[in-house]
């Protein structure tokens, strides 16, 4: 998933939720969420900040962005 503020979110089977910067690919951050992703990650926004939502294992993780 790409955003309008030059990022990319991604997931993967091993358990990775990533961040990179849409215009090089460089990674941003990584965060190991132990268990394979289980769909897409998804953006919303509330009160006016923006956050990032995936589901990974049994569980739903929520990141805000800054």
């Amino acid at each position: 998933m790409s955003t309008a503020g030059n990022l990319v979110f991604g997931s993967t089977t091993e358990g990775q939720i990533l961040a990179l910067a849409a215009n090089t690919g460089k990674p941003l951050w990584r965060f190991q969420a132990g268990g394979p992703a289980r769909g897409n990650p998804m953006s919303y926004a509330l009160d006016g900040k923006q956050h990032i939502a995936v589901a990974m294992g049994n569980a739903l993780y929520i990141l805000g962005l800054p």
